[in-house]
């Protein structure tokens, strides 16, 4: 076990002395390469405005996205209407998304538990 902290130690320090070295060069790279999306000038007011413009924009877009929602919900009802005409194909598919998002729940769970597992032994 402590073989293993020092080698994640070393790792550790490796990783952050390369940060050190590269890590201003990869900041002005990426300030350069992403130019055209960085709003002049660049002030408190400004990241304000812009907060409340993203803010108001999506607030606006409910109606659309609530609009797309009954859509598809009225496609899932139509679907099941018609559960007799499915065919295997589908159900697997549904069963493997159904399977998906458990999984995501179940990972959701760990990180809001800052990745503990309770309850395990080890």
């Amino acid at each position: 076990m402590a073989s293993k902290l020092q080698q994640l130690q070393t790792k550790a320090v490796q990783a952050s002395k390369f940060v050190a070295k590269h890590g201003c060069s990869y900041y002005k790279q990426q300030l350069e390469q992403n130019k055209q999306h960085i709003v002049q000038p660049p002030t408190v007011e400004k990241c304000q405005e812009l907060s409340k413009q993203l803010f108001y924009t999506r607030l606006a877009s409910i109606p659309g996205r609530y609009d797309a929602f009954w859509k598809e919900l009225e496609g899932v009802k139509q679907i099941w209407r018609n559960r007799q005409e499915l065919k295997v194909e589908d159900l697997g598919v549904a069963a493997l998304f159904g399977i998906e998002l458990y999984a995501w729940f179940c990972f959701g769970e760990i990180a809001g538990r800052g990745f503990t597992f309770t309850g395990y032994y080890v």
